[in-house]
């Protein structure tokens, strides 16, 4: 089924030459069917390139999504033009009275920062509790995973040695949870951070399940028990090349940073990087769509008066 974006977002184009069915704003209003309403509050800097991978893996359901664009108000973005944001986003403000099928919160590459030094943190803070009642289950990523766990349970970061960077093997922690399933026994998954969040003490919330962990990367998805929260921690919407041009920035930098692992064939920068995560992604997505979203969102959101967890 397609995903409708608005009509001029530059992942438009991209998406539709990948053959990922995405339908204008304005075929989509003559259609009598309900879509699942989706908002994505993108605090990455390349804040188009994201877009594009989190729609491509939206746009690859069976479901019509119908998605929408936030960023913070209380922050400038350096990387995106304001026209962009202008044209295709919104701010919490706007869309605080509607309700959502489904969120997603994104990474942001200032891991190193305490939470409450991050310019726009209790803005997120705000955000995160209006989650609770206005969206049906939301998928946290990297960052945003670390601050959702922060947020809701207290859960602190810690700060790594040296930076988790490459593409590490992963297995499954609870048998028959619907978020992995079909997933293979063994399965890869790109990671980049600086900061981790502890094994114990997500075992120490009653409220939460360690899903998915890697013996090299550690934790790499959690969830309440009820579906409302999901925690990835690391980056299964990147594409091929993503690891490469972060590697690349670093150094350009000046930055020392170690080959992405388990990345580069035979450990050379200058080949090209082949995508090893994409089918365990995808369904990351579509279990993520189709069990926590879908099967559980009513289908007349005035028919429901709390979300809260």
């Amino acid at each position: 089924m397609p995903i409708k974006i608005p009509d001029h977002l530059p992942a438009k184009e991209i998406l539709t030459k990948e053959n990922i069915f995405v339908m204008n704003e304005s075929r989509a209003y003559t259609q009598d069917i309900r879509p699942l309403k989706i908002v994505i509050l993108n605090l990455m800097p390349t804040k188009e390139q994201t877009e594009t991978q989190l729609i491509r893996m939206l746009g690859n359901t069976p479901l019509q999504i119908d998605v929408s664009l936030l960023h913070p108000s209380t922050h400038e973005s350096k990387n995106t033009p304001r026209a962009h944001l202008n044209m295709f986003y919104k701010t919490i403000e706007e869309v605080q009275q509607q309700r959502f099928d489904g969120m997603i919160i994104t990474g942001a590459p200032i891991e190193t920062l305490p939470f409450a030094d991050v310019n726009y943190w209790s803005e997120l803070q705000s955000i995160l509790d209006w989650t609770t009642t206005n969206v049906t289950s939301t998928l946290h990523i990297c960052w945003g995973a670390q601050a959702g766990l922060y947020h809701h349970y207290g859960i602190n970061k810690q700060p790594l040695t040296e930076k988790l960077f490459g593409v590490y093997p992963h297995t499954v922690e609870v048998p028959n949870v619907n978020l992995l399933r079909g997933f293979d026994d063994v399965f890869l998954a790109p990671h980049s951070r600086l900061t981790t969040v502890a094994r114990v003490d997500i075992e120490q919330v009653e409220e939460l399940d360690i899903l998915s962990a890697s013996r090299e990367a550690g934790v790499y998805i959690a969830g309440s028990k009820n579906g409302k929260r999901i925690f990835v921690m690391g980056h299964s919407e990147y594409d091929a090349h993503t690891l490469k041009q972060e590697y690349e920035r670093d150094l350009a930098k000046g930055v020392e940073v170690a080959l992405p692992h388990n990345y580069f064939p035979n450990g050379n920068a200058t080949s090209l990087p082949p995508l090893q995560w994409r089918a365990h992604s995808n369904l990351l997505f579509s279990n993520w769509l189709n069990y926590y979203v879908y099967q559980e969102t009513p289908y007349d959101f005035t028919d429901v008066t709390d979300y809260s967890i």
